[in-house]
């Protein structure tokens, strides 16, 4: 869904073997992703499995505040989806769903490619709801591209990035 009634675009090219494509309603292939006891420890802090409703009124929220889009990384020719990413105001959640695609740089790319879409929104601020502490990849991931924590939460606290004071940075 477009913010502030701009079009989101149907994809993102990040490189020769990484892009983001707009969410189409078709979710089955991340049902997985968020059965995985270690992901949904990182992303709810707790280890409910989704079934497919539950997965369905996720994907509906977050398409409804932001631009959701699948992260698909090229392989054999062909892109296949490995997580999913949304950009809204207030929050920036990211999922490597496919475990073999963590911890290989994905993440950061992803996030660069978003925070030059806020930058083309115009958006001054991005913002990450909340990050676990115990998280450490995704703390180092947001920090590493400049966001700094500025609010405590139960478990963890919330990250922002000031936009025209972190151009240089990108």
């Amino acid at each position: 869904m477009p913010m502030d009634a701009i079009p989101q675009p149907e994809q993102i090219l990040i490189n020769d073997h990484l892009r983001l494509r707009k969410y189409d309603g078709v979710i089955a292939f991340a049902l997985g992703w968020y059965q995985d006891r270690n992901t949904l420890l990182l992303v709810d802090g707790a280890d409910r499995p989704y079934d497919m409703a539950r997965l369905r009124r996720m994907y509906s929220y977050l398409n409804a505040h932001g631009e959701l889009y699948f992260i698909e990384y090229k392989i054999h020719d062909a892109f296949v989806p490995v997580g999913d990413v949304t950009l809204c105001r207030t929050d920036m959640p990211i999922v490597i769903g496919d475990t073999r695609f963590r911890h290989c740089g994905i993440g950061s790319q992803v996030i660069r490619a978003l925070i030059r879409r806020g930058q083309a929104l115009g958006l001054e601020e991005l913002q990450v709801a909340e990050i676990y502490d115990y998280n450490l990849a995704s703390r180092n991931l947001f920090m590493h591209l400049g966001f700094v924590p500025f609010e405590s939460t139960e478990k963890g606290h919330r990250y922002r990035l000031t936009l025209p004071e972190n151009l240089g940075k990108i």
